[in-house]
């Protein structure tokens, strides 16, 4: 009866030990997908500011909504660029399209200067999407049609989003002539408590109006001024 006994402890961790390989091997597994179909998402290796290119091919692939939470983890909405696995969000707030409310969520993002570009150019707006296993309502992050810019940015790939003056529904998710460019996560209406930590937090509510303050043609870090012409 000792030997028994004393098995049973090493099963539990053995299979604790496997449970937390099997999630490691789940979770690398969404990147590799991602870097996997890269030259599908991006023909001519172009990434930038195409974070609604990674938004619909994520949307379209057949998935469950945890499988869509974890994708969106996985790249920057402003930039375009990968992240790291296992990252840390930053904590933003956007307006929300029409009403105008201020909505909290988790933002991933690959250099902290995006986070200010978002909360200042970007809104929200509720989409909802009938996933394999259910049907949600969540908040995404959108710009406005940049199709008809004069001054849409050389240094990203037009034709990844528009047709002509309007947006390509079959390259990028669209509501109500909004570009969708991510997700938010974790998202809900603004408690003054969470505004009060964004604006007091030193890279959301210092660093963030610095930038914000200055002149675009003065902007040299993060994507600069390539995503705040595509969404200004």
């Amino acid at each position: 009866m000792k030997i028994k006994n004393n098995l049973k402890p090493f099963c539990v961790f053995i299979l604790i030990l496997f449970s937390i390989s099997n999630l490691n091997s789940a979770e690398k597994n969404y990147y590799q997908d991602i870097v996997h179909d890269w030259n599908k998402i991006f023909p001519d290796k172009n990434r930038n500011a195409a974070g609604p290119k990674f938004f619909k091919y994520i949307l379209d692939k057949d998935i469950t909504y945890n499988d869509f939470v974890e994708y969106n983890k996985l790249y920057c909405a402003v930039s375009g660029s990968l992240i790291s696995p296992n990252s840390t969000p930053e904590f933003v707030y956007l307006k929300e399209n029409i009403t105008e409310k201020k909505i909290c969520g988790a933002y991933y993002r690959c250099c902290i200067p995006c986070s200010c570009d978002l909360m200042k150019y970007s809104k929200t707006q509720k989409m909802k999407y009938k996933f394999t296993d259910i049907e949600k309502e969540f908040y995404v992050l959108t710009i406005d049609n940049p199709c008809g810019k004069k001054d849409f940015p050389v240094q990203v790939n037009k034709n990844y989003f528009c047709n002509g003056d309007n947006l390509d529904k079959s390259q990028v998710s669209v509501l109500e002539n909004k570009l969708v460019i991510g997700y938010l996560h974790e998202s809900r209406p603004c408690l003054s408590t969470d505004l009060d930590y964004i604006n007091t937090h030193q890279v959301t509510g210092k660093f963030c109006e610095f930038r914000n303050n200055t002149p675009l043609n003065q902007l040299k870090s993060g994507m600069g001024d390539i995503f705040i012409k595509l969404a200004r």
